[in-house]
Parts: structure tokens; C-alpha cells; sequence
């Protein structure tokens, strides 16, 4: 038990003086525009396709399965500004950016991993290229800038999904349905939720680095890296969200 605790340990400090570094790397001349262009269609713009089916499942889902109970009460009128709450401040948020971490965040741990055990990192430092900045400040700022992005994408797929869920139903007009949703949202809904995603991007990419960089033992580990970049990634989101929760509650308690 000891053991275990002083290895967690461990890998929080190596991780926070990992990002730490980033924040120097960021601040410095020279950075990789073409390459931080490059990583963001990577992780924006060829993440649209998985984003988009699953924002619009999320909205179909929810008001296909919220429908009978809000039937029982009446208050089927109040679907919409349900699922709209429920997408923009927890669903698609959280949902994204664990699709993100699966998908970006391994990728990134299998690439840096491979250029490790490659020596491909080694190489770029004797010729005098600095592999953080150009590996890692360019794909940690990208996630950092994508996922919120991708996520107001799902809130937008995922409230049409919500629309088309209605009206299998019953009949509603799209000026009535989002009528109803502006009713139901406030700025405090929704600039939370935007907030959160930020650190949501910025773990997907900082653990996908930090894994890929500290790969060792041969390509054995590549694979290994994507496992660790992936579950580490996600374990962080479920935390922050609910650290990002307590907050938000607090802040309007006061």
C-alpha cells in the first residue's frame, strides 16, 4: 500500500513538472505555428466525425428516454429546456472529451512513444531542435484550444438530435423547441461549462505527451503509453468535472 502510494505520488509531481514546463516553452520565440496549425486538423477538424454521431445519439437518447417520464408529470413541454441543461452544462462536455481522450490522447501517446523508442526525440535535440517545444507545446495547445470548440459542436448536434427526438412523438416547430431552450438557459449554464473544457483539453494533450516522452523498453511500450495516456486522461476529467461542480456551487451559494 505504501508502495503504491509513493508511486502515485510520484507520478503527479513528474506530471506537474512536466506541464510546468510548458508554460515556460509557451512564452518563448520561436514557437511552431505550422505544426500547431497541423495539430489542431488533427485534433479538431478529423475528430468532427466521431463528435458528430455521438452529440447527436446523446440529444436523440435523452429525449426519447426523458419523453415518458416527463409525460406521466405533464411537462412535456419542459423537454427541451431539460436536454439543453443537461447537454451544455454535463453530457456533452464530459462525453466529448472522454471521446477525445480516447481517440487524441492515444494517438499522441503512440506517436511520442514510437519517436522515443525510435530515438527520433534524440535525434531532433542533437540537431539542435528543441523536441518539447515542437512536440509538445504544439499539441497540448491545440487540445487545449479543440476541445472546447468540438464541445460547443456536440451542444449544437446534440440539441437538433433533441429536436428530431420531439418530433417522433409529436409535432413541435423549431421556432417553438429552441424558444423553450433560451427560455431554460442562463449565461451561468453555460460559461461554466466552457471553462471546464479548457483544463479538459489541456490534460488530454499534457498526459498524452508526458506518456509518450517517458516511453521505455522498446515498442512493447508504444502500445503501452496509448493504454496509460488514455486512462490517466480520462481519470483527470472525472476529476476535474467534479472539482469544476463543487466550484460552480459554491460560487452561486455566495
Amino acid at each position: 500500500m505504501q508502495t503504491y502510494f509513493k508511486r502515485n505520488l510520484s507520478l503527479v509531481g513528474n506530471i506537474s513538472s512536466f506541464s510546468s514546463r510548458f508554460f515556460k516553452e509557451i512564452f518563448k520565440s520561436g514557437f511552431e505555428w505550422k505544426e500547431f496549425v497541423r495539430q489542431c486538423f488533427v485534433v479538431g477538424y478529423q475528430s468532427l466525425a466521431l463528435v458528430t454521431i455521438t452529440g447527436f445519439i446523446m440529444g436523440l437518447v435523452l429525449t426519447i428516454q426523458s419523453r415518458p417520464a416527463m409525460a406521466r408529470f405533464g411537462a412535456e413541454s419542459m423537454i427541451p429546456g431539460m436536454v439543453s441543461l443537461s447537454l451544455i452544462r454535463e453530457i456533452a462536455p464530459v462525453i466529448t472529451a472522454l471521446i477525445c481522450a480516447g481517440r487524441v490522447s492515444s494517438g499522441i501517446g503512440a506517436e511520442l512513444g514510437s519517436m522515443k523508442v525510435t530515438e527520433q526525440i534524440d535525434a531532433m535535440e542533437v540537431s539542435a531542435i528543441n523536441p518539447y517545444r515542437y512536440l509538445v507545446v504544439t499539441r497540448t495547445l491545440a487540445t487545449t484550444l479543440m476541445i472546447p470548440i468540438l464541445v460547443l459542436y456536440a451542444d449544437m448536434i446534440g440539441i437538433m438530435g433533441g429536436f428530431i427526438g420531439i418530433n417522433m412523438h409529436s409535432e413541435s416547430n423549431i421556432e417553438h423547441y429552441f424558444s423553450n431552450i433560451f427560455e431554460s438557459l442562463e449565461y451561468t449554464d453555460i460559461l461554466p461549462a466552457i471553462i471546464k473544457t479548457f483544463f479538459f483539453g489541456f490534460f488530454i494533450g499534457i498526459i498524452g505527451c508526458y506518456e509518450g516522452f517517458n516511453a521505455s523498453g522498446g515498442t512493447k511500450s508504444v502500445g503501452k503509453a496509448a493504454n496509460s495516456a488514455v486512462v490517466l486522461a480520462s481519470l483527470i476529467i472525472f476529476i476535474i468535472d467534479l472539482i469544476a461542480v463543487q466550484v460552480t456551487d459554491l460560487f452561486f451559494e455566495l
